[in-house]
């Protein structure tokens, strides 16, 4: 697949609720935004971005606030889901455009549905990579989490408490990001019946279940510089705190329990990655809970990174998607 230079690629600066927020965007036309999740930045739409633009798009994607350049506030408190959403509608005024089709991997994808939710007058179209939307609601979310591991525990509940993840990774920032994208990468994670690197035993860590070995296939050492380099001057607890702040989320969008998102939307996952496998009864209720659902495709022998394991295929679902939707 050709590649746009990176001297293409245009880095600027938007006003937003955080402070600022840093963007890249590639080509003219109808503006997609890109989402990315935990432990990304706008780097990880490499592929994408110049794929759209080439069709024909305004690809932008952020740094979301706490990563990368983008603006990075201290209070935990600051990353909770509705000030994420303001951030996405900031980006979006401040390209000068009225709306835009939000596209989110990971995290990522629960800011863009979240987004399509709260603001449809924004985001007339939204598509989530790896993780399908499930509506808010339910049980508080750290009682569920606290509860999956039996006599293991979560990563959800090991990132929830401010400092402890820190601890691990910043020492080795590199060495963690690589074992962390080689566990959950179809070509390098672990043999079935492997200890799990979701889950962390009592008293470990982490990176303990980690892989050791070749990085992904998809994952070059110039790509893992890239990544490393931002946490390394960043730090990670900006990052951290999207999962330390679930239960206010759970809290601010209790109106909107069962809400469906009703625009035309996309859902694309790896058949090898957890949050494919775990939220199979997400998936199953789209038709209840995205009635606008235009695909649903899960891409067997691939992992959690699917925009950067299968550029190719993900790009031609995306550039089909939009050239479908409503003008």
């Amino acid at each position: 697949m050709s590649q746009t230079p990176a001297a293409e690629f245009r880095h600027r600066f938007v006003a937003s609720p955080v402070g600022r927020t840093h963007l890249v965007e590639v080509g003219d036309g109808p503006l997609v935004l890109l989402v990315h999740g935990f432990p990304e930045s706008w780097y990880s739409w490499r592929h994408q971005l110049t794929a759209l633009a080439a069709a024909g798009y305004r690809a932008v994607a952020v740094d979301v606030r706490g990563y990368g350049r983008s603006s990075r506030p201290a209070a935990v408190e600051a990353y909770r889901m509705l000030d994420l959403v303001a951030d996405a509608v900031a980006v979006v005024h401040g390209l000068g455009e009225s709306d835009a089709v939000v596209v989110g991997h990971d995290w990522g994808a629960n800011i863009a549905a979240t987004s399509a939710l709260l603001r449809p007058d924004v985001f007339r179209a939204v598509g989530m990579l790896s993780v399908p939307y499930a509506p808010p609601g339910g049980p508080r979310p750290s009682e569920v989490f606290a509860a999956m591991g039996g006599d293991e525990e979560f990563y959800v509940s090991y990132f929830q408490r401010p400092g402890r993840a820190e601890a691990e990774i910043e020492p080795d920032v590199r060495g963690w990001l690589a074992g962390l994208y080689a566990a959950l990468s179809a070509d390098t994670m672990p043999a079935p019946g492997a200890p799990d690197p979701h889950f962390v035993g009592r008293g470990g860590r982490m990176r303990d279940r980690f892989p050791a070995g070749p990085l992904p296939a998809w994952l070059g050492e110039h790509d893992l510089d890239v990544f490393a380099g931002e946490f390394e001057r960043t730090g990670l607890s900006g990052a951290l705190a999207r999962y330390r702040n679930m239960d206010r989320d759970w809290e601010d969008l209790a109106d909107h329990a069962g809400a469906p998102v009703t625009q035309p939307s996309l859902f694309v996952g790896g058949g090898l990655d957890a949050s494919t496998t775990w939220m199979g009864e997400a998936i199953a209720a789209f038709p209840t809970t995205l009635p606008g659902l235009v695909g649903s495709h899960v891409l067997e022998g691939c992992g959690h990174w699917v925009q950067q394991e299968r550029p190719a295929e993900v790009n031609h679902l995306l550039v089909d998607w939009l050239d479908a939707l409503p003008g």
